[in-house]
């Protein structure tokens, strides 16, 4: 789950500030500069009747989402916010400000970069068979069986898998041949307060590209090409499409997370791929005590707008999924959380997680699939939450520690190898001016070019971001199998259909014994203890089991067949 991974990373963040009826100041108050707020309409509110509230109010709409009843609009009264929130039409205004803190590491996704002296001069096993050739380093394709599933299905170029996250490289060589530039789209301007300064004028990021590199991480495992350059991803002929809807810094925010759901859906894509949780809170929830008013409301509009936007995706035909986080814990029993939130001028403090009315969102939202990881051996990863209430499947997400007692624990070859961005390598410092690997990285950082001189570059990361992507891969194999032409230029397959074979045709896997695991062999404290409760056909560490490929591509569909 994408979370501030990049090393040195520079961005403050910007953060969503609602209010509520009788908190904001006088209606007399005067015009003070112009700013930018979301505004989420009631539901069944006509976009008409919307639109002039916020007239009424004193704002301008810039952009409109009108199948979920999002704006984004401009202000210049300082109480535009109370005086939209009053409004009968209108649910709540979001204002977006830059202020605050920088974001820090993901300790979870480059943990190897943070303990590299600890894995100095060892070194990994990888698999024995080779396509591309960096693939022998791709446990993950074997655990899934996904290299004997594209000999049967290597995926259909007709079919649409969506990225949504920090943008795509499309310059990668292995993912240029299966990028789809018609559809991809950024919907995630860059803050510069957040991101640093804008590369272009509009700020808009020209599509095919990736400053945070989190997103072609994902869109490598999910499709490169298999072209015998490189690495291939689990289904290697499928389409790409970029839905930039992450700031370059990791950020996610609502308006762009939402309008890349619903262009998902307007545009007939197939599957989505969501490794992120919606900034600021790791919690959404509906009126938590320890939150204060404003902060209440902040989080009301975003769970009804997050699941209004599933919603809809989901009608037009998409298969959701997404990674279920990367906090070691059951997400049916949460603890407090004490990390939201994650910017703006408040501090984190601690919240206390009601379960019945607190979300963890996308993957908490309706018609996701949830996805916990694994590493090569096969145990959850110490730091992936899991629990009955949430997950769907398991898959591969890397686990740096696992192997323990054995040569190949703190291994960068336990992660999870995919496409990155040579731009952001730089930024990190493994790979220097010239493009060339820095010395102390050539454990974790690949180099490939082609005999045109065209270079693509690889790296390690971990986490349920990681795992995501795996099954995302495996459900665009299930479309290009089964799917059926629909209309005259559609292709697709009934998202529901998608699921229940994907739940069907998984590696069951039991709970392992005892079932309260401990980490404390690779160094975790009791925080990382886990409780695996539930059966083999279905519990709480791996759901309906690990996924696989080779099953899903040769075990027929049965229509309302249940897993």
């Amino acid at each position: 789950m994408s979370k501030r991974f990049t090393a040195g990373a520079v961005a403050v963040a910007a953060s969503l500030a609602l209010t509520v009826t009788g908190l904001g100041v006088p209606a007399t108050a005067a015009p003070t500069s112009t700013r930018t707020f979301t505004v989420l309409a009631e539901s069944g509110v006509s976009t008409d009747a919307a639109i002039a509230a916020i007239k009424a109010a004193g704002g301008t709409v810039v952009s409109r989402t009108d199948d979920v009843g999002l704006f984004q609009v401009r202000s210049d009264r300082a109480d535009f916010a109370s005086r939209a929130t009053a409004a009968g039409a209108l649910l709540g205004a979001a204002e977006e400000k830059a202020i605050g803190r920088k974001p820090k590491l993901d300790r979870v996704e480059q943990e190897h970069l943070v303990a590299a002296a600890a894995t100095k001069g060892k070194v990994a096993k990888g698999n024995a068979r080779k396509m591309d050739p960096l693939d022998d380093k791709l446990w993950g394709l074997d655990m899934i069986r996904a290299d004997r599933a594209r000999k049967i299905e290597p995926g259909d170029r007709r079919v649409t898998v969506g990225v949504l996250d920090t943008g795509v490289d499309a310059s990668q060589p292995d993912l240029a041949p299966n990028f789809n530039w018609a559809l991809s789209r950024n919907f995630a301007p860059d803050i510069p307060d957040v991101d640093g300064p804008c590369e272009v004028a509009s700020c808009l990021d020209p599509v095919g590209t990736d400053d945070g590199g989190h997103g072609t991480h994902v869109a490598g495992t999910i499709g490169a090409a298999a072209n015998g350059f490189g690495l291939s991803g689990v289904a290697p002929k499928v389409s790409l499409v970029e839905l930039k809807g992450g700031q370059d810094s990791g950020y996610f925010f609502l308006n762009p997370v939402v309008n890349a759901l619903v262009h998902a859906g307007r545009s007939g894509l197939d599957v989505v791929n969501m490794s992120f949780y919606v900034d600021p809170w790791l919690y959404n929830c509906a009126a938590n005590p320890a939150d204060n008013p404003e902060q209440q409301a902040e989080q009301r509009t975003i769970i009804e707008a997050m699941k209004r936007a599933l919603n809809f995706a989901h009608r037009k035909g998409v298969t959701l999924v997404g990674s279920l986080g990367n906090n070691n814990e059951d997400l049916g029993d949460p603890r407090t959380d004490e990390s939201s939130p994650d910017y703006g001028d408040t501090p984190p403090y601690p919240r206390p997680i009601d379960n019945a009315s607190c979300w963890d969102l996308p993957v908490e939202g309706p018609h996701v699939i949830g996805v916990s990881a694994v590493g090569p051996s096969g145990k959850k990863a110490d730091y992936s939450n899991y629990g009955t209430e949430q997950i769907s499947v398991a898959a591969p997400g890397g686990w740096f520690r696992d192997g323990f007692g054995t040569d190949t624990y703190r291994t960068d070859a336990n992660m999870i190898l995919s496409t990155y961005p040579k731009k952001v390598l730089q930024e990190e410092g493994s790979v220097d001016e010239d493009g060339n690997i820095v010395a102390g990285f050539e454990d974790s950082v690949f180099k490939q070019c082609t005999a045109k001189g065209e270079c693509g570059y690889y790296t390690y990361l971990q986490g349920t971001s990681m795992a995501s992507p795996h099954v995302s891969g495996v459900a665009a194999l299930i479309v290009s199998r089964y799917g059926k032409q629909q209309g005259r230029n559609g292709y697709g397959m009934a998202p529901d259909q998608v699921e229940q074979h994907l739940y069907r045709t998984a590696a069951e896997h039991a709970c392992p014994e005892p079932r309260l695991q401990t980490y404390t062999n690779e160094g975790r404290d009791e925080t990382y203890n886990a409780y695996c409760a539930g059966s083999l056909n279905f519990n709480g560490f791996y759901g309906y089991g690990i996924i696989d490929a080779y099953a899903a591509v040769t075990t027929p569909v049965r229509p309302n067949a249940k897993p």
